[in-house]
């Protein structure tokens, strides 16, 4: 196929640009505004053409759609912390964003992948959220996914626009920014520095390794019925605090570097996602968690070159701002 991935420089996005190379063979267009989180070296050594650009901008949407089959849109503005501070950005990338892409999806009559999150839902007790689950998102930055996913759903009621939303739980492995749980603990552990826990750690995430989502979307693209979105879970629930605890034995750290901090307003408890809708279309879920987080510890230990310039750049005023003190 011919593909436009916007937000392909991104953690998902390229993880899945990768496999389709790899699996598939696909032409891809990858068009990437390389913000912090969009980085130039995660599509090093592919070919792809790069468009420098956000989803907002029209007439480069417009340039980089010519000759494509479909869309996969996983443009996001990506941290609900950074989401709270500044909500903005998230409305222009989420929602005005997903406007100019459906627009110029809809005068080409291409097929069209919303990429989206479990938060979307808000917090779930016990069960999992599915299909039909109602939206009941918490923060700006799930507000303002939910609102992306609905403009998805109305091209199609509306227009007939070939559109198809995937639904991600907290996805993990290579590549991932370490403003996120995993990357931010494994960094810390690996440097000594202190590993900040929200409350009291007991926050139950849905774990799925990127892999597996990015085959997910894949099939989702290749089999969804139009019109319809698809809930993509991992195999596997775990607690925070089980995740930064295991991350300190694959590391080595001393477990005296754990601290537990201000919880983050409004956090969401327990996310859980159905995944019988997806696995119904042939896919199914192939990296458990303790095998996954494993794989995902030693690439970041092998791989200092990719992540050392972030810790030297914006992101330690981040840190700075986002938990009292600067890093090691």
């Amino acid at each position: 196929m011919r593909l436009l991935v916007c937000g392909g420089a991104g953690f998902i996005g390229s993880n899945f640009v990768r496999l389709r190379l790899a699996e598939h063979g696909d032409e891809i267009v990858v068009l990437d505004k390389l913000t912090y989180a969009g980085r130039r070296e995660n599509l090093e050594g592919l070919d792809v053409r790069l468009v420098h650009a956000g989803i907002e901008d029209a007439e480069a949407v417009a340039g980089a759609l010519k000759g494509v089959d479909a869309i996969v849109n996983f443009a996001a503005e990506t941290h609900v912390d950074r989401s709270i501070a500044e909500p903005g950005a998230f409305v222009t990338t989420h929602a005005v964003g997903t406007w100019v892409l459906l627009e110029a999806a809809r005068e080409r009559a291409v097929r069209y992948v919303q990429v989206s999150t479990d938060e979307v839902y808000g917090s779930i007790e016990e069960g999992s959220f599915t299909e039909s689950s109602p939206l009941a998102p918490s923060s700006p930055y799930s507000a303002t996914k939910a609102g992306a996913d609905l403009l998805v759903s109305s091209y199609f009621h509306t227009y007939g626009l070939p559109a198809l939303i995937c639904r991600g739980s907290n996805n993990y492995g290579p590549r991932q920014y370490p403003e996120k749980l995993i990357p931010l603990m494994v960094l810390n552990a690996l440097h000594g520095d202190t590993l900040p826990v929200y409350g009291d750690g007991m926050q139950v995430r849905n774990w799925l390794y990127v892999e597996d989502f990015a085959r997910a979307i894949g099939h989702v693209l290749a089999h969804g019925a139009p019109g319809e979105a698809y809930n993509v879970g991992g195999p596997d629930e775990c607690p925070n605090i089980d995740v930064v605890r295991r991350v300190i034995e694959l590391t080595g750290a001393d477990e005296s570097l754990l601290e537990y901090v201000t919880d983050r307003p409004g956090h969401d408890r327990r996310y859980s996602l159905g995944s019988e809708k997806v696995r119904a279309l042939g896919w199914e879920a192939r990296v458990r968690f303790a095998d996954g987080l494993e794989q995902t510890v030693a690439w970041y230990r092998d791989n200092r070159a990719w992540w050392e310039p972030i810790r030297s750049g914006d992101y330690m005023e981040y840190y700075r701002r986002q938990y009292g003190r600067a890093l090691g």
